[in-house]
């Protein structure tokens, strides 16, 4: 399915292929939505970035605000971020990629209390991280895509959310194995 211009043709596009990656095919074997998207690249749209990355930008952050049992996103190994049916999410990608936070580095168990404890954004968690442990910016990236990767925090789906806001995966998800 590629010609997409709209929200709606996005939430299909993502049903139909299960997972999608958000802006390259950096992820062998999976489909990408910035290639599937049929929007000016580099025209329209309301800033310098053009239709298409204003659009694929959006809508990364409001598909799954908007249709939060269809759409799940997250990271995968390698630190791309992909977009997912929650078919798909359930019954394939949790069950072979969910890890207890105890098989987690050090730094990312650390990062993860302070997230558990006090949910914020990524760069009041950095910044927390960064005076308490004498981490560095690159440590913590690196530390919180492994708690998205192995399923142990997960980004806030509240639809107009202009930063990126990290809860544990189990608030969110409560009840997600039965």
């Amino acid at each position: 399915m590629a010609g997409i211009t709209t929200i709606e043709e996005a939430f299909d596009f993502i049903q139909s292929v299960g997972i999608c990656t958000i802006f390259s095919q950096k992820a062998r074997g999976v489909q990408s939505l910035w290639d599937a998207v049929d929007l000016p690249h580099r025209t329209g749209g309301n800033t310098k970035w053009g239709a298409k990355m204003e659009a694929v930008w959006t809508w990364k952050s409001d598909l799954p605000a908007l249709y939060p049992d269809d759409v799940y996103y997250g990271k995968i190994k390698g630190g791309v971020a992909v977009l997912m049916s929650m078919s798909y999410f359930k019954d394939t990608h949790y069950p072979a990629n969910r890890r207890d936070i105890s098989e987690c580095k050090p730094l990312a168990r650390q990062v993860f209390d302070i997230i558990r404890l006090s949910p914020g954004s990524s760069s009041e968690i950095r910044r927390e991280a960064m005076e308490r442990f004498g981490c560095t910016k690159s440590r913590f990236e690196t530390a919180l895509k492994e708690l998205q990767i192995t399923l142990n925090v997960v980004r806030e789906n509240e639809p107009g959310n202009t930063r990126d806001r990290w809860l544990p995966f189990d608030e969110v998800y409560s009840g997600f194995e039965d």
